[in-house]
């Protein structure tokens, strides 16, 4: 096999690998336990926090709570992204690695 033939094969590759990332990225999965359920993108942007009902909880504490834990969640994600790009940025920009 030629280089030629292995670089565009390289580049076929990368284009799928991107528009499976991109479908990934826009997909939303939730996650549950007893008591709350959490909907996130693939980004692992979370879009959405509920907390339920039970054991005599207001309505008022429960949206307070699951606001605060909503912007708990995002600034902790937003603060490992820009760790692993200031660590792992040394590398390059290699589109769907991370």
């Amino acid at each position: 096999m030629n280089m030629q033939a292995m670089l565009k094969q390289a580049q076929a590759l990368q284009k799928d690998m991107m528009k499976v990332k991109d479908e990934i990225d826009k997909t939303e999965f939730v996650g549950e336990s007893s008591l709350v359920k959490i909907t996130a993108l693939g980004t692992r942007e979370v879009k959405k926090v509920e907390i339920s009902a039970k054991d005599g909880l207001e309505k008022d504490d429960i949206e307070a709570l699951e606001d605060m834990i909503l912007l708990a969640i995002n600034d902790v994600n937003n603060k490992i992204d820009k760790e692993t790009e200031k660590k792992m940025g040394k590398f390059g920009n290699i589109p769907g690695l991370f």
